[in-house]
């Protein structure tokens, strides 16, 4: 029997300040990442388009691989999310940033299926010790 507890049955502790601080820049990384690949996204489709996913995805599984969990892969998608729908609303000038066609319906889909991909794929806990095996 491992004495580590199933990972549901832990406690939930408090982030330290530098955790949430790289959380916090995670953040604000896919907020910058969403906000320039709406603009490159419709700039050169469908390579603009690709290479605004792309930006998306590596930082979203880098922030996962940097941080160590899965909540590295959540913060920046969160950004991205957040500034994507914020430049999709219309200004009361009738001033928009995205227009009604494919490219930009793909970009919005793509970029929320590449953050849960991101986010499942992120790196998981894994318990401490040498056991090659879980049962061990």
């Amino acid at each position: 029997m491992n004495d580590h507890g199933s990972m549901l049955a832990q406690p939930l502790k408090a982030p330290s300040a530098g955790r949430a601080l790289v959380y916090l820049g995670l953040f604000l990384l896919g907020a910058v990442v969403g906000a320039a690949g709406s603009l490159v996204q419709s700039g050169w489709f469908p390579g603009g388009l690709l290479l605004a996913l792309a930006g998306e995805a590596g930082l979203c599984l880098g922030g996962a691989r940097a941080v160590g969990g899965r909540g590295g892969a959540v913060a920046p998608a969160g950004g991205w999310v957040l500034a994507v729908i914020l430049l999709t609303a219309s200004r009361p000038e009738g001033d928009f940033l995205f227009g009604a066609g494919a490219g930009s319906y793909l970009f919005l889909l793509g970029g929320m299926a590449t953050a849960v991909i991101c986010a499942t794929l992120g790196v998981g806990r894994q318990p401490d010790g040498d056991a090659v095996r879980l049962g061990k």
